[in-house]
């Protein structure tokens, strides 16, 4: 049985001695999305805004009902006044559903490749004419790429963190640190990234909440006025008489404003197929934008067209070996992103997995060899070495001698031969 070097520091012989169940997908994702439920539900880093957002729709609901229905149920029919109160309160559930409809699902994030796509691949072969070179004489892909939508010719950008060539109308969320699929923008009221598969449900959610707050403001309007008429007084004492019907007004009045704006805003980005990221980035109205396909086509779009299915498994198991990770890193002198250098590694500190034990002991004995060598004075021919006899050990065993705690007696015996 293999036995972790006494040298290894604890967190290291954990890493190589773990022989844990397989993880899932939503375990080791990359992102900054938070999972519940074993990954059913994701949401952003910032959910919490969530209970705020609740809080801000329930409470208003729960007053309405407690302390402004009693007199509508007095001053309609028995039947009519208890259904004015049930309305709000079936319609509060709703708006909550699409709340979490909205936020708990995922919103259309595309998946990270391991390593970059090949320069020879076709996911690159009709690159931007604005490129013109490579980096230190080895490929490099070009930051852009030009793909044709509805016969109009569109730039799509690479993505240095998902090593992809967005789709069109995706945008890298720095917030939840993933690609998105026709990103709109993140919300951090409902604390997600807004996309293709959550844009439906967000304007219905934010819509319903604008009819919510109509209705609330009118039925208070109500409900004053039935004071007026009954005590013969004026607005004033009818607002002291009902306190909580002012404060109602004067909230729904100003949230009214906001949702309502955002409403209408929505609206016409759905008419003219904009999303608010190209509406504040490109500004379509001086130029043709390429998705509009008429209002009628548009609308059908967004509200009737069928929601694709997520391009993630978050609950699909994943191998827990780093072995793997480091091949993708290293698979990176292949083709190079844009503007990195060609000696870097994708490496996560801090993410490393199990690594196999035969992997590792492959790796040290390579660098006790080193050691070996240094005390009989041969010099024999290796091909990780150059042809005029340096000494020189490759990236590979530096990467992960730095990884389990062995860089400082590598660099010794580099030393050491630098010195001869």
């Amino acid at each position: 049985m293999y036995t972790v070097p006494p040298h290894l520091s604890d967190s290291n012989r954990r890493i190589i001695g773990s022989n844990g169940p397989p993880l899932r997908l939503y375990q080791v994702w990359k992102g900054s999305n938070k999972f519940f439920f074993g990954g059913r539900l994701i949401f952003g880093p910032d959910f919490r805004s969530l209970f705020l957002t609740v809080f801000l729709i329930v409470a208003p609901v729960i007053s309405f009902c407690v302390f402004v229905s009693q007199g509508l149920v007095n001053e309609f029919p028995h039947h009519l006044g208890r259904l004015i109160v049930a309305i709000s309160a079936i319609f509060t559930a709703y708006i909550v559903f699409l709340l979490f409809l909205t936020s708990g699902r995922d919103p259309g994030i595309i998946p990270r490749n391991s390593h970059p796509p090949e320069p020879d691949d076709g996911d690159v072969s009709s690159i931007s004419t604005d490129w013109t070179g490579s980096q230190s004489g080895a490929l490099s892909l070009p930051p852009t790429k030009e793909v044709t939508v509805n016969g109009m010719v569109v730039k799509v950008k690479y993505c240095q963190t998902c090593m992809l060539y967005r789709p069109p109308r995706c945008s890298h969320c720095s917030i939840c640190n993933n690609c998105v699929e026709r990103f709109d923008h993140h919300c951090p009221w409902v604390g997600q990234c807004i996309g293709k598969r959550n844009y439906r449900f967000f304007f219905m959610f934010v819509s319903s909440t604008t009819l919510l707050c109509l209705y609330i403001f009118a039925f208070c309007w109500v409900n004053i006025r039935k004071i007026m008429d009954a005590h013969q007084c004026n607005l004033w004492k009818a607002l002291v008489k009902s306190p909580v019907s002012g404060i109602l007004i004067l909230y729904t009045f100003v949230a009214s404003w906001f949702v309502g704006g955002l409403t209408a805003f929505h609206l016409y980005l759905i008419f003219t197929n904009q999303t608010t990221y190209e509406n504040f980035r490109y500004r379509y109205d001086g130029k043709m934008n390429p998705y509009n396909l008429g209002c009628a086509h548009n609308i059908r779009e967004i509200f009737f067209s069928k929601i694709p299915s997520s391009k993630n498994k978050f609950r699909a198991k994943v191998k827990s070996d780093s072995s793997s990770n480091f091949n993708n890193s290293m698979s990176l002198g292949r083709a190079m992103s844009p503007e990195m250098p060609k000696t870097s590694f994708n490496i996560e500190m801090g993410k490393r997995r199990a690594v196999d034990a035969e992997d590792f002991e492959d790796i040290q004995s390579q660098i006790e060899s080193v050691g070996g060598l240094e005390r009989c004075g041969t010099q024999p021919i290796h091909n990780n070495w150059d042809h005029k006899g340096n000494w020189e050990i490759t990236p590979d065993i530096h990467m992960l001698a730095a990884e389990f705690g062995m860089e400082h007696g590598v660099r010794e015996r580099e030393k050491i031969h630098g010195g001869h």
